[in-house]
């Protein structure tokens, strides 16, 4: 079991930036791929960021360039930097982690945090 709990959304302006964090307990952190998604109202959820716990990062064609995944083992953190923010990127944002063991996925997912880019 993962608990993950996201902080840091809020109300930017257009080209501004925003960093959000996820912190992670109960399980070995380091073992598991940490990711970011996003779900806008109406829309489906999507992958935003991921890291594999070897370091491997894969973004939505849609931020690269604008976020950065970054991933703290020794203190269960898992950030996203987001820069040059669009109002396209309004979403509530949530924390995964992702651990496959004996042919099993398991996904665990955080309470999500409201992300509004607005003038």
């Amino acid at each position: 079991q993962v608990q993950l709990v996201e902080s840091g959304g809020g109300l930017v302006q257009p080209g501004g930036s925003l960093r959000l964090s996820c912190a992670a307990s109960g399980s070995v952190f380091s073992t598991y791929e940490m990711g970011w998604y996003r779900q806008a109202p109406g829309k489906q959820r999507e992958l935003v960021a991921a890291m594999t716990s070897s370091g491997y990062t894969n973004y939505a064609d849609s931020v690269k360039g604008r976020f950065t995944i970054s991933r703290d083992n020794p203190k269960n953190t898992v950030d996203l930097q987001m820069t040059n923010l669009k109002p396209e990127d309004t979403a509530v944002y949530y924390c995964s982690a992702r651990r496959t063991l004996l042919g099993r996925t398991y996904t665990y997912w955080g309470q999500g945090t409201q992300v509004t880019v607005s003038s």
